[in-house]
């Protein structure tokens, strides 16, 4: 039977990667710091403790040996450098990366966007080929192209498929863009305040399809970089209606044509100023992959989970992440202030 190790098993997307590889007759040891088990996994798989920082822990996770390691939390060349020192143990790797290595002609990338004139425009969609960040250790984006740039290096040591994820959403996610939405249908706001006319499109993926490209990946090893996003790329204002409608409720979208008008009124998860869209064919030609979910099928679990994660909690305490990264989503004051203001719709 073939063994995969999957590191980082208990995380959003571990935990179905860990199922589906199971499911598909692989006998799977789960990695994560705390050693848990998943209720959707099959009895047989294994768990193991272990913190991917610990070298000699990992080691022994990894044990004899597998023919895949997957890797949910590598983050840099450090990772890089200590997935290649167990080559001799595996016969490939799938790791996790992110469409945040993209850069646009002009230089500019995710890291530019807070800047004036700083958010990348990308090609509709982006291909693989298109340039990316230099790396380094000054963003999360330049640690994932260091370890893309050295795993690639390492591929006739290590064949490994790197995987440059979207805007990942299913259950169990710590920065959930579906919060935006789902928390103000539940405060009972009546309209939402969407800039650049709501069309703004970030390319979402889906925790199912994902799986679906390790599992592919995982029984076809090779050196390649591969998107990974859902087949639709639904514009915010889709998205919004879409979680309405799993909701059970109705809103109205005010509508901007120009960006947010304030760093706390109207600046959604996903309010870009210009399309991100990716590609998929690279994987459909290299790995045979067809997508297994769409963004609105997969609403109803995710929904539900952000629901019952909040139930009875601040948001800020039931996603501290979240707060972090985008600030206060919820200023309801000052978007009303914007609303009722005199001439505020003329913006």
């Amino acid at each position: 039977m073939r063994r995969a190790v999957v590191v980082g098993a208990t995380g959003q997307i571990g935990r179905v990667a860990v199922g589906v590889l199971a499911r598909d007759g692989w006998e799977v040891t789960a990695v994560s710091r705390g050693g848990g088990r998943d209720d959707g996994w099959p009895e047989d798989v294994r768990v193991a403790r272990a913190d991917r920082e610990d070298d000699a822990a990992l080691t022994e996770a990894v044990g004899d040996g597998c023919d895949v390691l997957v890797d949910m939390v590598a983050y840099g060349p450090a990772h890089a450098r200590q997935l290649t020192s167990l080559a001799d143990r595996m016969g490939s790797a799938v790791v996790i990366s992110s469409v945040s290595v993209y850069e646009d002609d002009k230089g500019r990338n995710f890291d530019t966007q807070a800047e004036p004139g700083g958010f990348p425009e990308y090609p509709v969609p982006v291909t693989e080929d298109q340039r990316t960040v230099q790396p380094g250790d000054t963003s999360y984006s330049t640690r994932k192209a260091g370890l893309e740039r050295d795993l690639v290096a390492a591929g006739d040591r290590l064949p490994t498929t790197l995987l440059r994820a979207g805007a990942i959403h299913g259950p169990h996610c710590r920065t959930p863009r579906e919060l935006y939405f789902v928390k103000r249908n539940l405060d009972g706001r009546t309209r939402r305040i969407l800039p650049y006319g709501g069309e703004s499109r970030f390319h979402p993926a889906s925790v199912h399809n994902i799986a679906e490209l390790i599992r592919l990946a995982a029984g076809r090893p090779g050196t390649r970089v591969l998107n990974a996003v859902d087949p639709d790329a639904p514009t915010v204002a889709q998205i919004a209606g879409a979680i309405d409608a799993v909701m059970g409720v109705e809103r109205e979208n005010v509508l901007l044509d120009g960006p947010p008008p304030g760093p706390t009124v109207g600046d959604t998860p996903w309010s870009v100023p210009v399309p991100v869209v990716c590609d998929m064919g690279a994987a459909e030609r290299e790995l045979g992959y067809r997508p297994v979910a769409r963004y609105a099928q997969t609403l109803p679990d995710t929904v539900a989970w952000i629901e019952q994660h909040l139930a009875g909690r601040d948001w800020r305490e039931a996603y501290p992440k979240m707060f972090q990264a985008y600030g206060d989503l919820f200023d309801y004051a000052a978007e009303d202030a914007f609303l009722d203001g005199p001439g505020a719709l003329d913006t």
